[in-house]
């Protein structure tokens, strides 16, 4: 980490003066006006601002993390030095962003003398740069070097220095334009690495690595999705079986039609003994041909499959494909970065149809679910909750407005949040009185009333373990409530919490 530049400046009142202004880095303006954060849960700590309202953070590692008033976000520099250094010989360096070393020299160098041309009508920039930078002991770059480090250093913010609204969670924009890989792209390159290995290499030692590897298989596979070859037969074969012993996958059903497209009859007999591993997988592979039928039918088959539901174009994949896989292999700041992008524009889309005047219909909350579950398997309850929440508030019937709250509240509790964990279970008992919608009607018989019993007498716990003792009780004569309309199983079930909860609430005398 090298900030020497930044503990001169701090400590020279000169320098922080002509780094105020002309060059809008103000230690003064240190205050950014929201709450912020990183996705990533890293340290952030504003250092400066400008005078347009954005701020300058030095992150963990030292990198410096710029933020406009506007929304955007993007590291400027690896270190307070190097920031120093771009602020400084580039004083027009937000006109910028949209430079890349690709541009050339003289792209560059014709950009930056036509802005600082008009600065010069205004301040004597070169010497008021060159002062600066001895002040602070900082090399002269060439424009041209700057815009390269500035451009490295924007490519950096995602993953790991994406910057949320610390309240709602929502991300805040890049502030560059340039364009990043797909998320594919990282997430393939241990499978497309193995496929070439597969195809090139020692039979016994490879083919086997791979194939007992559970990971390396699944990311294996995906690449033969998107890079098929007619020599891939045999191996195809030899990952199926072993993906079938983590019984029904998407990447089974993939190695099944990717095997089957090749049309061999004599493959049958291979994907039928992989259906029948177990259940889930004879429910999954129910649609194969029979063992009589012809290598034509097997193709026709594997062709369906392939047009509804895989393909061979990996960005017509589900983001959670690579999200899930991103996450396996331990890109977590990646994964999570593409699930927030995905629920902010969920959202917007959201708000755009309630405006007056938005298109009148519905909106797929399918990924909703999804996006719990995921941040949820991230350890992001934060974002899990968000995405609850906006899916309990889209939902259409009784049955799934209390499905979807309950989920809440136990996110809510999870987050030590009980007082709206409390709110969100009172939202969810009144849905269980309103009569219009019957969808409800045996919801005391069956899992779901077992499952709204023990989140009340959980909570209620939780209220108790946090001192609060009048809520508490509250919530308990509410739990005991929804127990005494339980029946069956449903009501054995929850009785043993429901007694070990009011002991520990009549330990408070």
């Amino acid at each position: 980490m090298t900030d020497h530049a930044l503990r001169l400046l701090r400590q020279s009142r000169a320098a922080a003066e002509l780094a105020a202004f002309p060059f809008e880095f103000d230690l003064d303006r240190a205050d950014h006006g929201e709450e912020v954060r990183l996705a990533s849960g890293e340290p952030l700590t504003p250092v400066a601002g400008d005078g347009a309202g954005g701020t300058y953070f030095v992150c963990a590692d030292g990198s410096v993390l710029y933020a406009d008033s506007e929304g955007s976000a993007g590291i400027i520099g690896s270190s307070a030095d190097e920031a120093l250094e771009t602020v400084i010989g580039l004083p027009g360096w937000h006109d910028y962003l949209d430079l890349s070393p690709a541009e050339g020299p003289e792209k560059i160098l014709a950009r930056v003398a036509e802005a600082e041309e008009e600065m010069r009508a205004d301040y004597d920039i070169d010497a008021e740069r060159a002062e600066l930078r001895a002040l602070l002991r900082l090399p002269e770059r060439s424009p041209v070097e700057l815009i390269g480090m500035l451009h490295t250093a924007l490519l950096r913010t995602e993953p790991d220095f994406l910057l949320l609204n610390a309240e709602d969670g929502g991300a805040y924009a890049r502030l560059d334009p340039h364009p990043r890989p797909p998320l594919w792209e990282p997430v393939l390159a241990r499978g497309r690495a193995d496929l070439a290995a597969l195809r090139t290499g020692d039979r016994s030692a490879v083919w086997d690595a791979v194939a007992r590897d559970p990971l390396r298989r699944r990311l294996t596979l995906r690449a033969a999705q998107f890079d098929r070859a007619n020599s891939d037969l045999g191996l195809l074969r030899h990952l199926v079986r072993y993906e079938a012993e983590a019984s029904m996958t998407d990447e089974l059903r993939l190695g099944a039609v990717l095997v089957g497209l090749h049309g061999r009859a004599e493959d049958l007999p291979l994907l039928h003994e992989v259906r029948d591993t177990d259940f889930d997988t004879a429910c999954g592979l129910s649609e194969l041909p029979g063992p009589g039928d012809t290598g034509a039918e097997l193709r026709r088959w594997a062709l369906e499959t392939d047009a509804s539901m895989f393909g061979t174009d990996p960005a017509d994949e589900p983001a959670f494909t690579w999200t899930e896989l991103a996450r396996d292999q331990g890109m977590t700041e990646l994964a999570r970065v593409t699930l927030i992008r995905l629920l902010d524009e969920i959202e917007l889309a959201q708000h755009l149809l309630r405006r007056p005047g938005g298109t009148p219909k519905a909106l797929d909350t399918s990924p909703l679910r999804a996006l719990t579950r995921g941040f949820e398997e991230l350890g992001d309850r934060f974002q899990a909750l968000r995405a609850q929440r906006l899916l309990a508030a889209l939902q259409d019937t009784a049955w799934a407005r209390v499905s979807a709250r309950l989920t809440q509240a136990r996110l809510e509790r999870e987050l030590g949040l009980l007082a709206q964990a409390v709110a969100t279970l009172a939202a969810l008992r009144a849905v269980l009185t309103d009569p219009r919608d019957t969808s409800l009607r045996l919801w005391h018989a069956v899992n779901l009333g077992r499952f709204i019993a023990e989140e009340h007498y959980t909570l209620t716990r939780a209220l108790a373990d946090a001192d609060l003792p009048e809520e508490a009780r509250a919530l308990l004569a509410a739990s005991d409530a929804i127990l005494g309309e339980l029946s069956g199983h449903a009501a054995t079930s929850v009785r043993e919490l429901a007694e070990d909860t009011a002991e520990r609430v009549r330990d408070f005398g």
